[in-house]
């Protein structure tokens, strides 16, 4: 009679860390589109979408934790472009550094999802005990977690996705181009114009 009440009780405890799991939204079944990879957005563009000062996006790429990937800075007046990716990694960088994961467990974290495909990336749940960060890529990982007690809290990339997304949806964004000069560098042009004649 124990066993089967102990078997009951643990199917209730998985039910129950199930039900938790969906209401928090770390159950991501969505669909996610691709974007170009040529497509950029600017520091700006990036630290509205990610919800970070232009101070931390300029210190997270300085120190290597989030580079932008469609064009870095190489000089005075020139743009780093952030691609959609790296919005979604500083956004996600974010929300760990509010919940108290060190910046040192953060860091093993961006290397890891810089590892994996973008595609992977919208079906991956981050779970943290607010001292280690767990990958799930499964609805039985995030629920084995959270009954075993050890996820405090998670962040569905799935959703990050979504959320930037649609805030840059209304945001500008550019094509990388080859030259050196930022596209929309107007005293560029009137250098190059002058030059030529």
């Amino acid at each position: 009679m124990a066993a089967s009440s102990g078997e009951g009780k643990a199917a209730r405890d998985r039910r129950d860390a199930s039900q938790r799991a969906g209401e928090q939204g770390l159950l991501f079944g969505g669909a996610v589109s691709p974007l170009p990879d040529d497509v950029g957005y600017r520091g700006p563009t990036a630290c509205a979408a990610a919800g970070i000062t232009y101070r931390q996006l300029d210190y997270w790429a300085r120190t290597e934790l989030v580079q932008p990937s469609v064009r870095s800075a190489h000089g005075s007046g020139s743009q780093r472009l952030y691609s959609f990716r790296d919005i979604l990694v500083l956004k996600v960088v974010k929300r760990l550094l509010d919940t108290g994961v060190s910046l040192q467990q953060i860091r093993t974290a961006v290397e890891h999802l810089r590892n994996r495909g973008v595609e992977d990336l919208a079906q991956i749940t981050l779970m943290s005990d607010g001292v280690s960060v767990y990958e799930c890529t499964s609805p039985d990982e995030v629920v084995d977690l959270l009954q075993g007690g050890q996820g405090v809290f998670g962040i569905a990339l799935g959703r990050v996705w979504q959320e930037v997304e649609a805030g840059l949806a209304e945001l500008p964004a550019e094509r990388a181009h080859s030259d050196h000069d930022t596209p929309g560098d107007e005293l560029a042009h009137r250098r190059r114009a002058r030059r030529t004649g």
